[in-house]
C-alpha cells in the first residue's frame, strides 16, 4: 500500500475540539495535510477563523465553530452544524485543556471543578455524542484524546492536582470507551504529550517558558528539551488512519522520553 492509502484522510471529516491554539491547532493542521476536511471548535472565534483560512490553503474544506467545550448543548449543536456543513464525522480529537495551579491542601473547589469539566467531562460528553452518530450510521470512526504524561504520574515541577487527576481520568476513559465501542469499529486512543511550549506552559509576558521551568523540563526529559508542537502530528495521523483499525485503547507518549525513566 502507498503512504496515501495507509495514512491519507481524503474524503474524511475530522472535528478538533480545543483547536484555537497549541496542540489542538497542530492536530487540525496534520489532519488537513493528510487530506481531511476539518472542523475546529473552541471559544475564541477570531483565532478559529484564522486557522480555518490556513487549512483551506491546503486544499481542504474547513469550518470554524465557536463553542465552549464544557457546554454540552453548545457542543451538540456544534456537532450537528459540522455534519450539516462537511458531512459525517470520521475523527474526533478532544484537545480542549485547562490547568489551575495550586497546592492540594489549599486548592479551591472551583478550580478543581473547572479543570475536571473541561479536561475530563467534556472529553466524555463529546465522545459519547459523536459515537452515537457513528453507531446510528453503522460506520466506524476514530476518537483521539489529548492526555498528558501526568495521566500516569505526578508532576515534579508544578502543584496541579486537578490537571493530574483529570488526565489520569482521560487515560482510563480512553480504555473503557475503547472496549465498549470496539465491536462498532470505533477506535479510541490517546496521545500523552510531555512538555510543549503552549498557552499552558508559556509565560505570556515573556513569550516563552519561564527560565526555571524550562531548565527543569530539560533536566527531566531524556532528549533534553521541550517538544516542538509539530512533533505531535505523526502520532495523530497514525491513530486516525483508516489502516490503524487494530489499534485501540492505547495511550501513546510523545514526551521526549519523560516516561521512560
Amino acid at each position: 500500500m502507498s503512504i496515501e492509502e495507509l495514512f491519507g484522510l481524503e474524503g474524511r471529516v475530522a472535528l478538533v475540539v480545543g483547536a484555537s491554539s497549541g496542540l489542538g491547532a497542530e492536530c487540525a493542521r496534520a489532519l488537513a495535510a493528510a487530506g481531511a476536511d476539518v472542523a475546529i471548535a473552541a471559544r475564541r472565534k477570531e483565532r478559529l477563523q484564522a486557522l480555518a483560512g490556513e487549512l483551506r490553503e491546503l486544499g481542504v474544506r474547513a469550518h470554524a465553530v465557536a463553542a465552549d467545550a464544557s457546554d454540552d448543548a453548545a457542543m451538540q449543536a456544534a456537532i450537528d452544524e459540522v455534519e450539516a456543513e462537511l458531512g459525517p464525522i470520521w475523527t474526533l480529537v478532544n484537545s480542549a485543556g485547562l490547568s489551575r495551579l495550586g497546592r492540594a491542601i489549599k486548592h479551591a473547589r472551583e478550580k478543581w471543578d473547572q479543570v475536571i469539566a473541561v479536561n475530563l467531562t467534556a472529553a466524555f460528553v463529546m465522545s459519547q455524542q459523536v459515537a452515537r452518530k457513528m453507531i446510528e450510521r453503522g460506520e466506524p470512526g476514530r476518537i483521539v484524546h489529548i492526555s498528558s504524561v501526568l495521566g500516569r504520574g505526578a508532576s515534579p515541577i508544578h502543584p496541579q492536582i486537578g490537571y493530574a487527576a483529570s488526565k489520569g481520568g482521560v487515560d482510563n476513559l480512553t480504555r473503557q470507551l475503547a472496549i465498549e465501542w470496539a465491536s462498532q469499529g470505533i477506535t479510541v486512543n490517546a496521545i500523552a504529550p510531555g512538555y510543549f511550549p503552549t498557552e499552558l506552559t508559556v509565560d505570556p509576558e515573556a513569550g516563552a517558558m519561564d527560565a526555571e521551568f524550562s531548565a527543569a523540563v530539560e533536566r527531566l526529559t531524556p532528549l533534553g528539551r521541550p517538544g516542538d508542537p509539530a512533533e505531535i502530528r505523526t502520532t495523530l495521523l497514525y491513530l486516525t488512519a483508516p489502516a490503524s483499525s487494530y489499534v485501540t485503547g492505547s495511550i501513546v507518549p510523545v514526551d521526549g522520553g519523560w516516561t521512560a525513566w
